[in-house]
């Protein structure tokens, strides 16, 4: 089957043809204009969405050497993300798959993720425990076969990426916040300062990001603007590793309670460095399998919504013409 994904959920529009378990084509247009901001402003990212989406889906098919009657089906984000946003692609995928009269499904921005990982893998087993990591979202999965879930751990607060991307903003660093945190970090000490970790005794699975962002503020209330710059790489590394030792102990502990011995990572901030090598260390030392994406399926792309699409619209399922877009959207099995 040949799918067309495309993804429109926050500052990427982003669209990728694949056949089966092979990408064929993925193209990502990234808005550079938030940069200014510090962060993605809605409004801005939709008609940016509006402008790019013709011709990005048309260089899909171009680098695929498809026409766009040659598809199988068509699969396109629905949720969650910014409703704007969300709704260009939506709409857009809609009204394709009429003119064409092919199928076509919605697809959750989350799965999307995850199977953005399987597509890194040649062989892959269930029942795997993915750590889902973003800039919107922190959940422990557990994934007992296609598109069967159960979430066992979300964060009641912030997610980690976001709280990446406001102690950058409070460190005077650049937007994305994380990849910069990230590097600066590699060349600090990590026990430079002791932030706090959330461990949450009531619900171990759980995540909580909102105090360590409030202690790197406390922190830097009684520093001048020299002393932050002088230690910026060792608060980088501190504020870094207490952000990944929660991620770390909690997937280990997932593991160990439902038995598992698999897992993946999935999100933006499955890029990150020090998490890559903390839970590669772990699994090594433990001998569980570790299904570890390529970077360029970590950020918000279209072929991960394609892959995901594919096992729906292989078994039949599709959406109709009454989909809209959902913002606060929740992972379910089917």
């Amino acid at each position: 089957m040949r799918i067309l994904g495309v993804e429109t959920s926050c500052d990427e529009t982003s669209a990728a043809i694949i056949e089966n378990n092979s990408v064929l084509s993925s193209i990502i247009s990234s808005q550079d204009i938030h940069a200014q901001f510090g962060g993605v402003v809605p409004e801005l990212a939709s008609r940016a969405h509006v402008r790019l989406i013709i011709p990005v889906v048309e260089k899909a098919l171009n680098t695929a050497n498809l026409k766009a009657d040659t598809l199988d089906g068509l699969a396109v984000t629905y949720g969650p993300g910014l409703v704007g946003a969300l709704l260009v692609g939506v709409q857009f995928v809609k009204g394709l798959a009429a003119a064409l009269n092919k199928p076509f499904i919605g697809v959750n921005h989350i799965e999307g993720h995850i199977y953005g990982n399987l597509l890194s893998q040649k062989d892959y087993r269930f029942p795997i425990i993915f750590l889902i990591v973003s800039g919107g979202h922190t959940q422990i999965v557990l994934m007992e076969d296609h598109l069967k879930y159960k979430i066992l751990g979300k964060t009641r607060d912030d997610a980690v990426g976001e709280a990446f991307d406001k102690g950058a903003k409070m460190l005077g660093l650049p937007y994305p916040g994380g990849p910069e945190i990230d590097k600066l970090a590699q060349l600090g000490d990590p026990e430079y300062y002791n932030f706090p970790r959330a461990w949450l005794k009531d619900n171990p699975l759980d995540f909580s990001y909102s105090g360590l962002k409030t202690a790197l503020l406390t922190f830097l209330k009684d520093k001048n603007k020299n002393e932050i710059q002088l230690n910026l790489n060792n608060i980088c590394a501190a504020y870094q590793a207490a952000a990944i030792d929660v991620l770390v102990q909690k997937t280990i502990t997932a593991v160990e309670k439902y038995k598992s011995e698999r897992i993946a990572i999935a999100g933006g901030v499955a890029a990150n460095s020090l998490l890559r090598r903390r839970l590669k260390t772990e699994c090594d030392k433990k001998g569980y399998e570790f299904y570890l994406p390529e970077f360029k399926y970590c950020t918000d792309n279209a072929a991960m919504i394609a892959r995901a699409g594919y096992e729906y619209l292989s078994r039949e399922i599709h959406s109709d013409q009454s989909l809209n877009a959902y913002p606060s959207l929740k992972l379910e099995s089917v």
